[in-house]
């Protein structure tokens, strides 16, 4: 599905992202790749605390953790630069990589910059 240019500008106009993250799960079933990319990036320029980003990056990975891969990697990405009270970050961390991630954190951190960002945020004097 191609979003309506004006949706795209009232969207544009969203005070914190919970606008953008609704019109996504409104429209999920219908949204193509670069729709979703539109809604993406809309969302990362509006949210500035990361909370909508952290909650659309929890809900497309329940999804389909596979198929939404690239967008989900975009959003946490932009929930840890704008989460700076670390507000989200434990909830994105147990959503994308299960309760037992303290158990796997070295391997975790090897294979998904994300994780390690996160970690690292959350636990500075970690080891890994």
């Amino acid at each position: 599905m191609i979003i309506d240019e004006t949706d795209m500008q009232a969207l544009r106009q969203d005070p914190d992202g919970l606008l953008t993250y609704e019109y996504m799960a409104n429209h999920i079933d219908t949204l193509d790749g670069e729709a979703l990319d539109r809604l993406v990036d809309n969302m990362i320029s509006v949210d500035l605390s990361g909370q909508f980003l952290a909650s659309a990056a929890r809900y497309l990975h329940a999804i389909d953790a596979d198929g939404y891969a690239p967008a989900v990697d975009r959003l946490v990405a932009a929930t840890i630069d704008k989460d700076r009270e670390h507000r989200y970050l434990p909830d994105v961390l147990v959503s994308l990589y299960g309760q037992d991630y303290h158990s796997r954190a070295a391997e975790l951190s090897a294979s998904d910059n994300n994780f390690r960002r996160i970690y690292k945020r959350l636990y500075p004097n970690s080891v890994i």
